[in-house]
């Protein structure tokens, strides 16, 4: 059974995350978590709250956020009643990190899903603080969807990739599982000055082959130093319906995170972009 997150600050780009998640995974079993993290709202109002005010304010916010996730819930039965599906809220004072990091471990979740930016939407920021932090420090992976990005089948995946991490198996998996209803293509792309790959890119080039079995594979090789802006060419030039990064030390992603460029690549980018992970919090 496939276990998805979908963390929601009920706007309209949270719900655009959640429709697309529902679409994407429509041909598995499924267990859908719609999850309200409102501890931030709670203390959003510092000037007006004291000690004696501050129960009425918890218990006001936990009441609006369970009223909100019920109306949540309704709308994803509308949207699809899947038989393959169930959903389930929880409505949570923490903050979303430590409860997405809670439910991650709690119920062994494959995925999170989510928007890249919620009710602040500035638009100077294709990724808003909570998507970007839940990428650099949640331990699974996390598929971002554009504002406004409706449904189209994953065709054709864009993998960028420097062979130099041992892979997880069960996210490449997730990755394999996630392409194949669709027969999608996967374009695995090294940005190189040299095509020599050394023993260990061999090595973790042949895994990913082998896990990577039910799908088609292309390894495409570019000789470029500027990592984002040849993804982004490919992105256009190839019609790409997803792109996916690994998260480690060493990577594209963790070095473009870490840069503080990923606005850069993603700031025209308009398809979902999934981050697998392959680091431990610790090591940040």
């Amino acid at each position: 059974m496939r276990k998805i997150l979908i963390p929601t600050d009920f706007s309209e780009n949270a719900m655009n995350a959640l429709r697309y998640g529902i679409d994407l995974f429509k041909y598995e079993i499924s267990e859908f978590y719609f999850m309200h993290a409102y501890q931030d709202e709670i203390y959003a109002d510092e000037e007006s709250l004291t000690r004696e005010t501050l129960d009425k304010v918890k218990d006001k916010v936990s009441k609006r956020s369970a009223k909100q996730l019920q109306v949540v819930l309704k709308n994803a039965n509308d949207y699809s009643p899947n038989p393959r599906h169930t959903y389930k809220v929880i409505s949570s004072n923490s903050l979303l990190l430590d409860e997405a990091d809670r439910i991650v471990d709690q119920e062994n979740i494959d995925i999170i899903v989510m928007g890249t930016r919620g009710k602040t939407n500035d638009r100077n920021l294709t990724f808003g603080s909570h998507t970007l932090q839940t990428i650099k420090y949640v331990q699974c992976p996390v598929l971002a969807i554009p504002e406004g990005y409706k449904y189209v089948q994953p065709k054709h995946i864009l993998f960028p990739t420097n062979y130099l991490i041992p892979y997880k198996r069960r996210e490449l998996k997730l990755l394999c599982e996630i392409a194949a209803p669709y027969r999608a293509t996967i374009d695995m792309l090294y940005i190189s000055k040299t095509k020599k790959l050394s023993m260990r890119q061999e090595d973790n080039q042949n895994f990913i082959k082998e896990t990577l079995c039910k799908n088609t594979i292309n390894f495409k090789v570019i000789n470029s130093k500027n990592i984002v802006e040849t993804i982004y060419k490919y992105i256009k030039e190839h019609n790409v319906d997803m792109l996916v990064m690994v998260n480690t030390r060493h990577s594209f992603l963790e070095n473009i995170i870490f840069q503080s460029a990923i606005d850069e690549l993603t700031l025209n980018m308009d398809i979902p972009f999934l981050a697998l992970q392959n680091m431990r919090r610790d090591q940040l």
